[in-house]
Parts: structure tokens; C-alpha cells; sequence
């Protein structure tokens, strides 16, 4: 009796071997996948219902602590903003005030030169020269009271520091103590700024024999 196989079942049989071996990869897989989304899931969940009361409380302490500094430093660089503005306009200010502060020395020696003539011309009794210098003086007076220039001439008043320089000091009978005698130079004011103080002789109380 011949013993023949049946290759056809034995095929049939190692391909559904297969394929259930292959099913089962598939179901572990899916079932790994799933306990690791849990797994995490849970350890989520376990980081966030764990954390004592103590624990909360320093991350909300930290978090104030950080917001608090960065406030600070917010105020700070408004601060700082704010300060370089209000310099900046100080000094746009100033040089609109200020900025003909060297013209202005420069004219101060031709006004000087004018009043010299002036004198001169009236000590030698020369009317028409004086006039002409006047008239010249009361120009150039009035472009510098246009550019807020203020001429100081102090004569008869009581002497002030801030505005005159006494250059000596003199007796007399006819003005009371610590009053301007003699101006020897007129000063000059721009706007408020001291452009030159006038230089004076300063009275003093006649001594008493």
C-alpha cells in the first residue's frame, strides 16, 4: 500500500499557521501601544494630583517672584526712557536759549569800543559825532534786545553779587554804604544767563574821625 501525502492540505496548513503568528504580533503591538498611552496618561495625571500644598505654594511664590522682577525691571526702563526724554528737550531748550552765547561775547567788545567813543566824543564837546555814536548804540541795544540779550548798568544801585564784580571799594559822602558808585564795564544778561557781570566801585560809610 503506497502512503501518498496531500501536499495541498500541508500547504493550506503552514500558510494559516502563518497568519495566526502573524495576527498575534499584531494584537501585541496594538497592546503595547496601548498600556505605553496609559502609562503615560497616568503618570500625567500622577505628576499633577501629587504635589502637596507646599510644593504648589513655592512654584506660585516662584512665579510672583519672577513676574515682580520683571516688573521692576519694566519700571525701571519707563524710568529711564522718560529721564533721556525730558535731558533731550532740557538741552534742545538750551541750545534755543543759549546757542548765541558766543556771538553774543564777540559783539561785546564793539559795544565797549562804541560807548568809549561815546564818552571821548562828549568830552570833546563834539555834538554831531556823539549823536551819530548814539544813534549807533541805540541799534546795535536794540538787535541785541531782539537776540534776549539785557544790558546791566547798575549806577546808583545797591551792589549785587550775583550781577556785578566790584573791582574796589570807595568812601563816599553822597550814597549810602554798599551802593554802585562807578560802573566800569556794563553786564550783559542772556535771557537769564550771566553773559558778563558789570564791573563797579562799590560805596562804603565814610570812616569817622
Amino acid at each position: 500500500m503506497t502512503n501518498t501525502k496531500d501536499w495541498q492540505k500541508i500547504k493550506e496548513d503552514s500558510l494559516n499557521e502563518d497568519l495566526a503568528a502573524t495576527d498575534m504580533q499584531d494584537e501585541g503591538i496594538d497592546d503595547a501601544s496601548g498600556d505605553d498611552g496609559d502609562t503615560a496618561d497616568e503618570h500625567t495625571n500622577e505628576s499633577l494630583e501629587y504635589l502637596s500644598y507646599q510644593q504648589l505654594e513655592e512654584k506660585l511664590t516662584l512665579a510672583e517672584q519672577q513676574a515682580h522682577d520683571h516688573w521692576e525691571k519694566l519700571v525701571r526702563a519707563t524710568a529711564e526712557v522718560d529721564n533721556i526724554r525730558r535731558r533731550a528737550e532740557r538741552d534742545i531748550s538750551n541750545a534755543h536759549r543759549y546757542g548765541l552765547e558766543k556771538l553774543v561775547n564777540g559783539l561785546l567788545p564793539v559795544v565797549d569800543s562804541l560807548e568809549q567813543a561815546m564818552i571821548s566824543a562828549q568830552s570833546n564837546v563834539d555834538s554831531a559825532m556823539y549823536n551819530g555814536l548814539d544813534i549807533t548804540m541805540k541799534m546795535f541795544l536794540n538787535v541785541l534786545e531782539k537776540m534776549e540779550v539785557r544790558q546791566i548798568d547798575p549806577q546808583g544801585q545797591p551792589f549785587n553779587p550775583q550781577l556785578h564784580e566790584a573791582m574796589s571799594i570807595q568812601e563816599s559822602p553822597d550814597l549810602a554804604a554798599n551802593s554802585v558808585m562807578t560802573v566800569f564795564q556794563k553786564g550783559y544778561l542772556l535771557n537769564d544767563r550771566m553773559i558778563r557781570p558789570a564791573r563797579v566801585v562799590v560805596s562804603k560809610e565814610k570812616t569817622q574821625v
